[in-house]
């Protein structure tokens, strides 16, 4: 960040190189779309170049990009309430963001995979159902393995507010997900 303050524009692609993956993978989970995710992500990555003289030294990169790319992330699921889309492709709207072989060992059988496909479209459908506020710390600390510490700096709050959120998030998706843990939800 140092060189790219200075003028290397050949900093932002290595800045880039290294934080895209993440970044994609966090928005995607955060506004429930690659396509969406892809332009937060170009977006952020703009907005840092833009915003490169704000960065204040001895704040960790990432924190500052998480930051950008969530603000941008909350602005769009805003906007997109205001006035929902319609896909292009009624077939790729309903795919998981993530590869259900994820959650299965190789050799599954197909009923197998079936169940882990659905699990997997359950889990997705609970956590972007979830209030913004649950959702946030959820998709950062759980999907993301962000630390506490570096959620808590991405979204303006303490680590306590944070261990909040995560524990109501967690109670909310394990009521919604009972079918799925074969455990009866507490109340």
């Amino acid at each position: 960040m140092e060189r790219l303050v200075k003028g290397s524009d050949d900093a932002l692609d290595a800045l880039m190189e290294r934080h895209a993956g993440p970044l994609f993978g966090f928005l995607c989970r955060f506004v429930g779309d690659e396509a969406s995710a892809d332009d937060l992500a170009q977006e952020a990555f703009a907005r840092v170049y833009r915003h490169r003289r704000d960065f204040r030294e001895g704040t960790r990169f990432s924190t500052w990009l998480f930051t950008i790319a969530g603000n941008l992330a909350r602005n769009h699921l805003r906007a997109r309430s205001r006035r929902p889309e319609v896909p292009f492709d009624p077939g790729s709207a309903d795919e998981p963001i993530a590869p259900a072989e994820l959650w299965m060992s190789r050799g599954a059988g197909p009923d197998q995979q079936l169940e882990a496909d659905e699990r997997l479209e359950a889990v997705r459908r609970a956590v972007s159902q979830l209030p913004e506020e649950l959702r946030e710390p959820i998709v950062m600390c759980e999907l993301e393995d962000l630390s506490l510490k570096d959620a808590a700096g991405i979204l303006g709050t303490t680590v306590k507010a944070v261990e909040s959120r995560l524990y109501r998030a967690r109670r909310l998706l394990q009521q919604k997900l009972a079918r799925w843990l074969e455990i009866s939800p507490r109340r």
